[in-house]
């Protein structure tokens, strides 16, 4: 006859396993910043790009510039030179410039026609540089449109009626259609394709956590976006208010981001399920906790755009297709996060417990797993995921702001739902497919309701296969 065991011997079992859990999650998290700071040394300290805002002690000069087929002309080299002040920039990869200056008055804007694209010439040579006029708190726009001179005229941006306006920029000098779907070319189709990959990796990073959690407690929790804004509003105080390395910003961010999931675990969600309170109760509860984390952040650093590193990209081109240095570091930290991920949900024994809450939290119990503690180190794992996340997105996006993570957290559950709920392979399949579905849609659909075809094919596929991509079929009643 199998003899019970004593209260004594339970209690030991579960204090070893509350021990190996953390012995666990210890070296996790110390691989997950190594590898952050391995990768983030790579990034020079000031290396990245954002759309300029501006304020009362700042105006912004910018523009776009496409080829004469109506592609985005990336990778060409700009001098702005007026009021002491001397500034570079770089086309990003959508064709795409700006910059900051702190002094009204005029500037001269130089194109480098050496980095045009092969074949491409300016339309107007003669009217290279031009001369704006800035004022402070405002932004204008500097054009430099290419292709063949147009007859009878300079070519110096057609009629402005016609243009659609360059956000934050004055409307009568921009960029033709610029929000509009333009030609499929095979390289367009391929960039873009890249370009998916590498958001739906940055998406997934951020999705595993918010998996997680649905998984082992059963809670759709709306306040994950403001994790993700958290890790990279950290990095940005980091950088910008503190000035720290990019380093030391970002091990930072992680840390204190994985602390914040901690807490909210012991202070609210913890004593929430020991007094019993359901799921739906709960999840309201993270919809307000959102809505409350996102007017602390704007109350505290204010509703611009904010820049966590403030140069020009470095572009990168590899096999005809162009990047920046820190979009494609980032998807180097994203894919070894990830696989550190999966090495700690199959190969360790606090991820199978992990894995055992997930799938049946009263059998792991009944097995000697303390599922309250399991509970905790996912909550940590998710938190700190999420914050490293907002951090890459940061760099990816060349900007961050008080309601980012927000922005993208329908994208999350999206990619969360599709893949299947509570799977943390799902989540990354799903952001795989929510990333691809993004950047191509933009061939067909204005590049501002990209999102909005994500939810579409999320619509579409789940009335296929309702559980998901990698989600097991149950029957209910």
């Amino acid at each position: 006859m199998r003899r019970a065991a004593s209260p004594d011997r339970i209690t030991s079992s579960r204090t070893r396993i509350a021990h190996r859990s953390r012995r666990a999650l210890v070296p996790l998290l110390t691989v997950l910043l190594s590898v952050l700071a391995a990768l983030l040394a790579a990034i020079p300290a000031q290396a990245a790009a954002v759309p300029c805002a501006a304020d009362p002690a700042t105006g912004c000069i910018g523009g776009t510039i496409r080829t004469s087929a109506g592609e985005p002309a990336p990778g060409i080299g700009l001098t702005i030179t007026g009021q002491g002040e001397s500034l570079a920039v770089v086309t990003g990869v959508d064709g795409r410039w700006s910059t900051p200056v702190t002094a009204a008055g005029d500037y001269e804007v130089a194109l480098d026609e050496a980095t045009l694209p092969t074949g491409e010439t300016l339309r107007d040579p003669a009217a290279n540089p031009r001369t704006v006029t800035v004022r402070l708190g405002a932004s204008v726009g500097a054009l430099f449109p290419l292709g063949a001179p147009t007859a009878g005229g300079s070519g110096g941006g057609g009629d402005p009626s016609t243009a659609t306006p360059e956000p934050g920029t004055d409307p009568a000098v921009t960029t033709p259609d610029s929000g509009k779907p333009s030609s499929i070319t095979a390289q367009r189709v391929a960039q873009q394709t890249v370009n998916g990959i590498v958001f739906g990796l940055l998406l997934a990073l951020a999705s595993v956590g918010l998996s997680l959690i649905y998984g082992t407690t059963g809670l759709s929790n709306f306040a994950h976006g403001e994790q993700v804004t958290l890790g990279a509003l950290l990095a940005y105080v980091g950088c910008q208010l503190l000035d720290l390395p990019l380093l030391v910003s970002g091990i930072v961010a992680v840390l204190l981001g994985a602390a914040s999931g901690w807490l909210q675990d012991a202070g609210i969600w913890h004593p929430l399920r020991r007094r019993r309170v359901g799921t739906t109760q709960q999840m309201i509860v993270t919809i307000g906790l959102s809505m409350a984390l996102q007017y602390t952040y704007q109350f505290f650093l204010g509703g611009s755009p904010l820049r966590i590193v403030t140069a020009n990209p470095k572009p990168v081109r590899i096999g005809g297709m162009l990047f920046t240095q820190q979009s494609l570091t980032s998807a180097g930290i994203a894919i070894i996060a990830i696989g550190a991920v999966a090495f700690f949900l199959v190969r360790t024994r606090t991820g199978r417990a992990t894995r055992a809450v997930s799938d049946n939290p009263a059998l792991a119990a009944a097995s000697g797993i303390t599922v309250e503690r399991i509970v905790r180190i996912v909550w940590t794992l998710g938190a700190g995921l999420a914050a490293l996340g907002g951090v890459l997105l940061g760099l990816y996006f060349n900007a961050t702001n008080w309601n980012m993570g927000g922005a993208i957290l329908l994208l999350m559950f999206a990619a969360v739902t599709l893949g299947g709920l509570g799977t943390a392979w799902g989540a990354l399949v799903g952001s795989l497919v929510i990333g691809l579905v993004v950047e191509l849609s933009t061939f067909v659909i204005p590049s501002d309701m990209r999102y909005a075809g994500a939810l579409v094919i999320l619509i579409l596929v789940l009335l296929v296969r309702p559980q998901g991509i990698l989600g097991r079929a149950e029957r209910i009643g």
